[in-house]
């Protein structure tokens, strides 16, 4: 098993690890982004303002939804912008997912937040992680 290891860690990389989790990150966002463009972002507005926040936060989805994605696809920026994805997440997870943060699935068991969760820490870890090689950042 060890062999294994040592030969996967030689012939994988860690740059197209890094491209996979960009792709994946800014692709699925993507569509929140391309929806929001689509249908408006009245939902948005109104969380926003049932908070207790200023309307105009929540224009902020399209940068978050919309341009980051983009930016973190072709790797442009990338700690910044996974930096504003997570912040983006952050405020998603306490707008909409509030109420039931630690609840559970009966069916499955997992958190109900488990999505959102999973966007923003892969986020947050590429904040740390950087482009990798296989970007504009690193032409």
């Amino acid at each position: 098993m060890r062999t294994l290891e040592n030969f996967l860690a030689r012939v994988l990389s860690d740059d197209i690890g890094k491209l996979i989790l960009r792709l994946t990150l800014g692709i699925l966002m993507l569509f929140h982004g391309i929806s929001k463009l689509e249908k408006g972002i009245d939902g948005i507005k109104f969380l926003v303002t049932k908070n207790g926040l200023p309307e105009f936060l929540a224009y902020g989805v399209y940068l978050g939804e919309l341009i980051v994605p983009v930016l973190l696809i072709i790797g442009l920026y990338t700690r910044i912008s996974s930096f504003i994805y997570t912040v983006t997440m952050a405020f998603a997870i306490y707008l909409a997912h509030a109420s039931y943060i630690l609840g559970t699935s009966a069916k499955t068991g997992a958190l109900l937040i488990e999505t959102p969760l999973l966007f923003m820490l892969g986020a947050l870890a590429l904040m740390f992680l950087g482009a990798g090689k296989i970007s504009v950042d690193k032409r």
